[in-house]
């Protein structure tokens, strides 16, 4: 396994997720050269990662001429394995490019659009887990230990650790990011309830907000929203640092509060507290892994529901999440974490 090909392009969530097998591969290999195949959202957060030697930028918004620059890339590099993590069609069509006697992919039972087609060998059908153990999977097909799980996600060099300096020396106070939107609106929280969290937060807590997210039509809405319902105004970050800036905000923070988005994932790769918000998407699918379960509010199931692990959505459960509920988990971090924060 002298050459390794990744193939999982989108969501910041998913990316932060392969981390953790990459630095397996690495720990048990560590001459490999691990090629990722990323589009460009989820490229900027693992660039300079020590387990990455090359990412290859798969662009979409160019169409089947973003497929065909993909190829050409591809079959100028011959690999020893590639290994498909994403289930879906564009995936299994770029892992068709690629030139690898192993093609390792998902059971037939779990890999949408005849994805497992595409591959030459695929791991044994199990149970739905977490996706960070579906990705374990692979290291165990591998026979390559996972354990310790290592993210090693952070500001890897000193223009970075300026950055962050710089930032958290604006604040007399710990800061408490608040992710206010995210890709879908199902899994959004009420903008003025995060308003009055914001007050409790500075008023009870003794933190600083700051509202962290990119500058989209609904984050900068809910941003106007908080801005003007709030008495003590909280620091807006939006868009500020981009997705390498935001590692920095979170890795500096006492507490993290966040829906169900790639910035909850991240928080737990850099082992910060954070309280998630879930209602859309299983919780036992996607909830923080491993870590902060207790800051968790699952709005996903009816009050006492024993649900199955599976990748149903359920809509319009978001509401249901009370500003109490919320400063609840918020007074458990201070009760349970805050002596260990910054």
């Amino acid at each position: 396994m002298d050459r390794v090909c990744i193939v999982m392009m989108s969501a910041v969530g998913d990316a932060v997720h392969v981390l953790p097998l990459l630095t397996a591969l690495k720990r048990a290999h560590p001459a490999m050269h691990v090629t990722w195949v990323l589009q460009a959202g989820p490229a900027m957060l693992v660039r300079g990662h020590p387990a990455v030697d090359e990412i290859l930028i798969f662009d979409r918004t160019k169409g089947w001429r973003g497929f065909t620059e993909i190829r050409r890339a591809l079959r100028a590099r011959p690999f020893d394995l590639v290994i498909n993590l994403q289930v879906y069609l564009k995936a299994g069509v770029i892992t068709s490019f690629t030139m690898a006697p192993v093609k390792l992919g998902f059971d037939r039972a779990r890999a949408r659009d005849a994805n497992w087609l595409f591959t030459t060998h695929r791991i044994p059908p199990r149970p739905m887990q977490h996706v960070q153990d579906q990705y374990f999977e692979f290291a165990e097909w591998l026979g390559v230990p996972h354990e310790p799980v290592t993210w090693a996600l952070g500001p890897w060099n000193d223009a970075e650790r300026g950055w962050q300096r710089d930032f958290l020396a604006r604040f007399d106070r710990p800061i408490a990011p608040i992710v206010v939107a995210t890709s879908k609106p199902q899994k959004d929280w009420l903008p003025e309830r995060w308003a009055e969290v914001c007050d409790a937060l500075h008023h009870d807590f003794g933190l600083q907000p700051v509202l962290v997210g990119a500058r989209s039509p609904r984050e900068v809405h809910a941003e106007s929203v908080i801005l003007e319902r709030t008495r003590v105004k909280p620091y807006s970050a939006l868009g500020e640092g981009g997705l390498r800036g935001l590692v920095g905000i979170i890795d500096g923070a006492a507490l993290v509060l966040t829906p169900d988005t790639g910035p909850l994932h991240i928080t737990v790769a850099l082992d910060r507290p954070v309280v998630s918000l879930i209602g859309y998407s299983n919780p036992k699918r996607v909830g923080p892994y491993r870590k902060y379960r207790d800051l968790m509010i699952d709005a996903y199931g009816d009050p006492g529901e024993e649900y199955p692990l599976s990748m149903e959505n359920r809509y319009d459960r978001m509401p249901r999440i009370t500003v109490q509920q919320v400063l609840d988990k918020v007074e458990r971090w201070r009760a349970a974490y805050a002596v260990t924060s910054p």
